[in-house]
């Protein structure tokens, strides 16, 4: 999955359709969702581009996007958020990939 910086950030989202994991080297439930990220990537990769971003390093982009919990999963659709899955609801592999059939 690519790592986004704070500059990277604004022109991966800028055009199609891409999911952004909002995570942290520290985080428990990040590092449980870890291995299934390549399978949940290559099922919707017709669908979206995915990336992550670490909140630590780039807390400007966490606090524009009022991220409260990690992982957080945000869709965007040619720069617009148009989905958000919240750290209480993105435990595990089943809830990110509910979550991101209800977009496709």
């Amino acid at each position: 999955m690519k790592e986004l910086q704070t500059n990277t950030f604004p022109e991966f989202i800028t055009a199609g359709r891409k999911v952004v994991e909002f995570s942290a080297d520290w985080c428990i439930d990040c590092k449980r969702i870890l291995p299934d990220l390549p399978e949940i990537e290559n099922t919707f990769s017709s669908t979206f581009d995915f990336a992550m971003i670490d909140v630590d390093e780039s807390q400007e982009v966490a606090q524009q996007f009022q991220v409260k919990g990690i992982p957080t999963f945000i869709v965007f659709e040619n720069g617009k958020e148009v989905g958000r899955l919240p750290s209480r609801n993105a435990k595990t592999k089943e809830q990110v990939v509910t979550f991101l059939r209800e977009l496709e």
